[in-house]
């Protein structure tokens, strides 16, 4: 399954387009980690355009998270790729292994983290979100609640520091801030 394949695929599976943006911010991310790492940048923004998939269909049941989206994704993409879609979501007792399952984690993370400063900025722009907003944003707990900040420490399993991760993460997004409008 290509690129527009797999998001036509995201669009008749999913309603809310925040989700939708979500997932394309996941994209970017694993876009921008598979570039820096020399990596196959098809399987890692495959796994990132498409790890919630299964999203409006579990969400009463987070423990199927990922699993269903590895089942609906079955025959259209590669084991490995499906692998790393069951991986990122702890309630399944599926755990990362390598990098490429880490450096999933990581970037659904970060993305949050990284929207959610944009939404708090007075022109509510990413680009007005600098790494120090993210630096600072990513200590206080209360902020962005749901936003693992272990996930994305994952970055240092894969490489980067977390400054580092931080502030290609935001490239990253900021790179697709009019297709997401922000």
């Amino acid at each position: 399954m290509n690129r527009d394949e797999a998001l036509e695929l995201v669009k008749q599976h999913i309603s809310n387009k925040n989700l939708i943006n979500h997932m394309l911010a996941v994209e970017a991310i694993m876009k921008i980690i598979a570039q820096k790492k020399n990596e196959n940048i098809d399987k890692y923004t495959l796994a990132g355009l498409c790890h919630d998939i299964d999203f409006e269909s579990t969400k009463d049941d987070l423990s199927k998270h990922g699993i269903k989206s590895a089942e609906m994704l079955e025959g259209k993409l590669d084991e490995e790729i499906l692998k790393c879609i069951r991986n990122h979501n702890e309630l399944t007792g599926n755990r990362p292994e390598n990098d490429y399952e880490k450096a999933l984690v990581a970037a659904d993370a970060a993305s949050g983290l990284v929207v959610s400063a944009a939404l708090i900025m007075p022109s509510r722009k990413l680009n007005d979100v600098r790494l120090e907003t993210l630096q600072n944003k990513f200590k206080k707990k209360d902020f962005a609640r749901n936003v693992s900040r272990d996930n994305i420490k994952l970055c240092e399993e894969i490489g980067f520091s977390l400054d580092e991760f931080l502030q290609l993460s935001l490239e990253a997004v900021q790179e697709i801030a009019q297709e997401i409008g922000l």
